[in-house]
């Protein structure tokens, strides 16, 4: 951690405050590309009607978005000593919202499924490379700044979940105001998906709103990057390499070519991953697990209500869940409710597996058939607290996971070397991806089963 002396303690509040409040406003900007995607959902899958790709285009979204967000934001880690972090936060947000208006422009053409699809995934690809590239930066910054940004930012992340559920429930009810759904369309299948209006309505203002959050992220960095008390700390992530003591302040990996430190960084990475594989596998299983029918599988269980419209179940279905990793996420917070043992996280991360099933189990509606299938689980309360339930040890078990894994008083695998906690964190957020990816590619067999 840097420390900063400022003039008067009210300064310092008021320093801290506002970069607290920025770097809790970047980690929204994180994650809202891929929450902005799995929301919109409905109005993806309308604009698929009619050809093959409507009953996986989920899962190809969800692959394209994480392998991407995997490579670019190893890329990003490799080449983090090259590159100013703020130029590379500057760039990241400003793609971000040319992406998310090109999204909102698209609810008002209409194309081929084909051309849509190619579109789509062009977007979710380009948007989670722009999230890895940001992610490093961000990462470095709040480091450099101590574990309570570090924190900020995770609350950052966990918290736009919920706000961009929120927003589209909203959107999803101002674009249904006064209609009905029809018995018909209880049903999502290639014949019906898209046939209304509702769908563009709830997605305009959706990613118009995303839009425009992205814009005062983009405001509120800007301004923050001005201020002489965060210059004074970020600049030694500036890349400079006229100073001897450059070592002291590379991170995961190093760029000082002439004592070529990239060959004794990989074999730090080797000898950490080793020692904490069981902590790595139990983080990449939890998103496994979670992407394996989040939202490819989720998104196809139908309400068994007649009353309710299948595009509203659907928003409420995303809320739900993003709740319920918050309050996971939240969970962690208190130290009585933290595991730190590496097997009972493990076993945690395991059981997890059991939510496959069960969302099988659920009233997942086929789109090749408008033939009712009887579900063994036919309770939309007991959907939701199903959901309710794998968003929270979502959260919970990939917490703790993270925290035991960088703790130098609780990971015994560390050894004592504080010059390991940086890597393990590293390491801890890069299984992160490799699980999203997995579970991902595993979403298509899951699919079959149906």
């Amino acid at each position: 951690m840097v420390h900063v002396d400022y003039t008067t303690g009210e300064q310092w509040f008021s320093a801290e405050a506002q970069t607290k409040w920025t770097y809790f406003l970047l980690g929204c900007a994180i994650l809202l590309p891929w929450n902005a995607l799995i929301n919109a959902t409905s109005f993806f899958l309308s604009r698929m009607a009619g050809s093959g790709f409507y009953p996986t285009f989920s899962s190809y979204m969800s692959t394209a978005y994480t392998l991407a967000n995997l490579v670019f934001q190893s890329y990003s880690t490799i080449t983090s000593k090259q590159s100013s972090p703020s130029r590379r936060i500057f760039v990241t947000i400003i793609v971000m919202i040319l992406l998310v208006t090109s999204l909102c422009f698209s609810t008002f053409i209409r194309g081929t499924p084909l051309g849509f699809f190619s579109f789509a995934l062009f977007s979710a690809a380009t948007l989670a490379a722009a999230s890895g590239y940001q992610c490093t930066a961000v990462y470095a910054g709040a480091a450099l700044l101590g574990a309570p940004y570090l924190q900020t930012v995770i609350s950052g992340q966990a918290a736009v979940a919920v706000a961009v559920s929120v927003v589209q429930v909203v959107s999803t009810l101002i674009s249904l105001w006064g209609s009905s759904p029809e018995p018909g369309s209880m049903k999502v299948t290639m014949a019906n998906a898209g046939d209304d209006q509702a769908e563009e309505i709830a997605a305009r203002i959706f990613f118009g709103v995303s839009t425009i959050f992205l814009c005062i992220i983009l405001a509120a960095y800007a301004w923050l990057t001005r201020r002489p008390f965060y210059k004074s700390v970020i600049s030694t992530l500036e890349p400079h390499y006229e100073t001897g003591d450059i070592d002291e302040r590379t991170g995961l990996v190093e760029d000082d070519r002439r004592n070529s430190p990239t060959t004794k960084s990989s074999s730090n990475v080797y000898r950490v991953f080793k020692q904490n594989v069981t902590f790595m596998f139990s983080i990449a299983y939890v998103f496994a697990v979670t992407l394996a029918v989040y939202p490819a599988i989720t998104v196809r269980v139908r309400s068994v209500n007649l009353g309710i419209h299948p595009m509203l179940f659907t928003a409420i279905h995303f809320l739900v869940f993003n709740v319920g990793d918050l309050v996971g996420r939240y969970a962690c917070s208190f130290p009585r409710l933290i595991v730190w043992s590496a097997k009972k996280i493990l076993v945690m991360s395991l059981l997890r597996t059991l939510f496959v099933p069960l969302f099988l189990l659920c009233n997942v509606q086929q789109s090749t058939t408008t033939i009712p299938i009887s579900p063994i689980i036919s309770s939309d309360t007991l959907f939701m607290v199903i959901l309710l339930a794998m968003g929270y040890t979502n959260g919970y078990v990939s917490s703790i996971a993270l925290l035991a894994v960088s703790s130098l008083e609780h990971n015994p695998r560390l050894n004592g070397r504080r010059e390991d906690v940086d890597v393990a964190a590293t390491l801890g957020g890069s299984f992160v991806i490799v699980g999203l990816a997995s579970g991902a590619l595993s979403s298509f067999g899951v699919q079959s089963m149906i």
